[in-house]
């Protein structure tokens, strides 16, 4: 944690209310996302118990399994989530604009542009928490391999056709969710925590309720105790006036409301398979839809206010304006949707279960290379973040007090010139170190040549003076053009990051894997032989 965000924290506690971290929204927020809010059976991992999903916060769609322990309910819920999830998927992929994109050419090998279709918009999805994300992709991945009965007659368990194209795109959006910056997938817990500083640790953030009492507490109420109030009230039953929803559930509902009830629903069920009781048929369906029922409204009671709060955190962010940045992020998102459409409909094989390693390695340093870029745009796009960057020495303001001009020593001299600043930042500056500054949107970069300490007027403002020898973008004449050097007077940012990331290393093609790594994808592979089996094995 940084300095600047515990100080955040300390005066979120000292003024019972969630402190600004950010005065701009830095990830996009759709004009139409599809909530998503899960619910898991406790005991089974990735058992589905419900769900309550749609893009109209007045409406959802309520979805519950009565006995998460049968296999044909659970695909049947899966189905139904497939129902509603892949109409909206698919309406964004018919709207597309011409883009250009840079491809390496087959037969010269030189980099072209390329004109292609690009989806004019892409698909969002909301979860309440991060836990969400995980069951996401824990969804995904038990559901692109499922085999349907048009693929495989003889399996068992056949699976719904749109089964395994939901976990396809479950798994994408699983997949880009783990890119810093991207918005296609979103944990709300996450974002609001990026926007607001509590006073409570990161781990009660993830409790939704909890996070939104701390950002907007009820009148005369500290954003504490509201928070308290949230994770621990409870009504004359026993149960939680607001449910996690983390997408697993309380054990007070586990234990007294709903494990009865699916007890009840399994008699019935039984009771119309194998009718002794000498009850009607009529009777014996009502007892198992009345049983079916009650299991539902246990769903929706449990799922309602964690949805109403999902769309109250989205409201809060929408108060906050876009960032410069975002829009450029956004685009990546939609590439990525684009290019999974494409994939789709050209009917290639689901993501594998394990990459193969140049594949690893490339998703490796995509991830760190956009967490630099992320950090380095937030600084630029956000004032209080640039702030926690100055505070850390990585970046410095101040005014310039002096410009000299300067020439580089060489056949055709180039301006070089000279730029004093005086700070009272401290940054964590070297001789000959390289800084930056953003010119028009573009990176300027300049070299530190000295750094002193200046004590103004006899001592009475003290500051730091640093000269620094600007380098480029300063056109290609003899001079430097208008408004391209810092004139006296000025007041200006410096940072000690890059703001444009540079590629790696480029990697082997995934066929020229080394042996080393495990050789080319699809290759057989001997498996080790065990151990074998010693005396010191033996008790």
């Amino acid at each position: 944690m940084s300095l600047i965000a515990t100080l955040a924290r300390l005066e979120a506690v000292h003024s019972g209310r969630a402190q600004p971290a950010a005065t701009v929204r830095h990830r996009h927020l759709s004009e139409r996302p599809l909530v998503f809010v899960p619910l898991t059976t406790a005991g089974e991992a990735g058992a589905p118990l419900g769900a309550l999903v749609g893009t109209d916060r007045h409406a959802p769609r309520l979805l519950a399994v009565p006995q998460p322990r049968d296999r044909d309910l659970r695909f049947a819920f899966l189905a139904d989530l497939a129902d509603v999830i892949l109409p909206y998927v698919d309406s964004f992929a018919a709207d597309v604009e011409a883009a250009e994109r840079t491809e390496t050419d087959p037969e010269t090998g030189k980099r072209v542009k390329v004109e292609v279709e690009l989806c004019a918009d892409a698909p969002q999805l909301i979860v309440p928490s991060r836990a969400g994300i995980d069951f996401v992709r824990l969804l995904g991945r038990s559901m692109r391999f499922r085999r349907t009965a048009e693929q495989d007659p003889e399996t068992p368990h056949p699976a719904p056709p749109r089964v395994p194209l939901l976990g396809r795109w479950l798994t994408h959006f699983g997949e880009r969710a783990r890119v810093p910056g991207s918005s296609l997938l979103l944990a709300l817990s996450d974002v609001l925590a990026r926007h607001w500083t509590t006073g409570q640790s990161a781990l009660e953030d993830q409790h939704l309720g909890a996070l939104l009492a701390w950002i907007a507490p009820p009148e005369g109420v500290s954003g504490a105790e509201a928070a308290l109030r949230a994770e621990l009230a409870r009504d004359a039953g026993g149960q939680l006036l607001c449910p996690p929803a983390g997408p697993a559930t309380d054990p007070a509902l586990d234990n007294k409301p709903l494990a009865p009830a699916i007890e009840r629903y399994d008699r019935a069920r039984g009771a119309l398979a194998a009718p002794e009781d000498g009850l009607e048929a009529d009777d014996r369906l009502g007892a198992l839809t009345a049983a079916e029922d009650e299991i539902r409204a246990l769903v929706e009671r449990c799922a309602r206010p964690t949805w109403d709060k999902v769309w109250d955190g989205l409201d809060l962010l929408r108060t906050l304006p876009e960032a410069a940045h975002v829009a450029g992020r956004w685009t990546r998102d939609r590439w990525s949707f684009t290019g999974h459409r494409d994939r789709v409909l050209a009917g290639e094989p689901p993501q594998p279960r394990r990459d193969d390693a140049v594949t690893a390695a490339n998703k490796l340093a995509a991830r760190e290379r956009e967490q630099a870029r992320l950090d380095a745009q937030e600084a630029l796009d956000d004032p209080l973040v640039m702030a926690g960057r100055r505070l850390a020495g990585e970046a410095f303001a101040g005014e310039v007090v002096d410009v000299a001009m300067a020439y580089s020593e060489s056949k055709r001299p180039s301006p070089r010139p000279l730029v004093t600043v005086r700070t009272d930042d401290r940054p964590h500056l070297a001789e000959r170190a390289r800084v930056y500054r953003s010119l028009g949107g573009k990176p300027q970069s300049a070299e530190c040549v000295a750094v002193e300490e200046d004590g103004a007027d006899g001592g009475a403002q003290a500051g730091t003076l640093i000269v620094l020898r600007v380098l480029d973008k300063m056109g290609r004449g003899k001079e430097p053009e208008p408004g391209s050097v810092p004139e006296k007077g000025d007041r200006v940012c410096f940072t000690l990051f890059e703001h444009e990331q540079r590629g790696g290393p480029k990697l082997p093609e995934p066929e020229d894997t080394p042996w080393t790594h495990g050789g080319p994808p699809g290759e057989a592979s001997t498996p080790e032989a065990p151990d074998p089996v010693t005396e010191e094995d033996v008790l």
